[in-house]
């Protein structure tokens, strides 16, 4: 419950980073959008932290192969990002002024409905149709080096995870056939995250309250006075720390529903706040409303749609998918049974 919470806090970080960006253009003349503009996107690192936890955790004492781990994944990602991007698309193709600054190619849109980095044809760097899935490139490409692990013993799952992706990063990533997107040092903060989920698994990480706390402001103060990069040290650390703190601190969190709600919902509020901040941006521009009652609109539409995507999308949707593949899968092993019976 606890990395529920803190999920939700890094999803609506990256919120209001975005506002700032998309209304300001990250300028800010107050110590609340300065704090935005220059650290809101320190949620993405607390995003892929928690991711790296989360993944570790929830795969020890199972039997699960590569690829059954592979199509959870997809299954959880895919619809409603594939959903969002579509929706954004649409929106640069024939209601352009809503993302003036935004192109739209089929191939790149293509590439990025398949995770693939491409150079976005609006020339601001290597960002998909729907600019946010940029980190979905990465938990990809994680997923895929997490896979890998699968294969051998739970005992060597981090360490080999940990060499390939070290080997991607490091050596392949600076050959011409490999995107140096991959170079970011942004991909070790998984590797921070696997680590926790090593370290709490073994009993390392117990509970408390007044140390955890002192641990979490010593880690805010550290993101607000240090400049981004290098990220891995300046912010993925103390992200890191952030997250080992707040399993420390589960007990404190088990019982809050708002909590699990904000963090359940946290993924589709991510993938739809651009769009509707996009939105909320193009009627303030067209009848002069003031930035801040437009975002005070905002602020509940995207928490409503994304509950709502979650229910419909994230979590019906994804378990008929697993209730068509797991009926498709008893529907072959009758067939194998007949053919070998008759």
């Amino acid at each position: 419950m606890s990395l529920q919470a803190l999920r939700a806090l890094a999803a609506w970080l990256v919120v209001f980073h975005h506002f700032m960006q998309i209304f300001f253009d990250l300028r800010s003349d107050g110590p609340v959008g300065d704090f935005f503009s220059d650290k809101g996107a320190v949620g993405v690192d607390l995003f892929f932290v928690i991711s790296g936890t989360v993944i570790y955790l929830s795969t020890q004492g199972k039997d699960i192969g590569a690829g059954r781990f592979l199509l959870n994944r997809l299954l959880r990602i895919v619809p409603a990002y594939w959903l969002y991007s579509l929706l954004a698309a649409g929106l640069i193709l024939y209601f352009n002024p809503v993302m003036p600054t935004q192109k739209f190619e089929l191939g790149h849109f293509l590439l990025s409905l398949l995770f693939i980095p491409a150079e976005n044809p609006a020339g601001y760097g290597e960002f998909p149709t729907l600019y946010v899935g940029w980190t979905l490139n990465y938990e990809m490409f994680f997923y895929l080096l997490f896979a890998l692990s699968l294969l051998v013993s739970e005992r060597f799952r981090p360490w080999l995870t940990a060499a390939s992706l070290g080997v991607v990063s490091l050596v392949l990533a600076r050959q011409e056939w490999v995107s140096d997107f991959y170079r970011n040092s942004i991909v070790f903060e998984f590797l921070l995250g696997l680590m926790i989920g090593v370290c709490y698994r073994r009993g390392w990480i117990v509970q408390g309250f007044w140390i955890p706390i002192a641990l979490i402001v010593a880690s805010l103060l550290a993101i607000q006075h240090l400049q981004p990069y290098p990220r891995l040290l300046h912010w993925g650390l103390p992200s890191a720390v952030i997250v080992a703190a707040c399993l420390s601190l589960e007990p404190y969190f088990r019982r809050s529903g708002l909590l699990k709600m904000l963090g359940d919902c946290s993924y589709s509020v991510y993938l739809l706040h651009v769009i509707v901040l996009s939105l909320g941006w193009y009627l303030s521009q067209r009848f002069a409303l003031d930035p801040y009652a437009v975002l005070a609109a905002c602020v509940p539409l995207i928490l409503i749609a994304g509950w709502c995507s979650y229910e419909l999308i994230e979590k019906r949707l994804m378990l008929g998918m697993k209730l068509w593949l797991a009926s498709g899968g008893a529907v072959s092993e009758r067939l194998s049974f007949s053919r070998q019976k008759y």
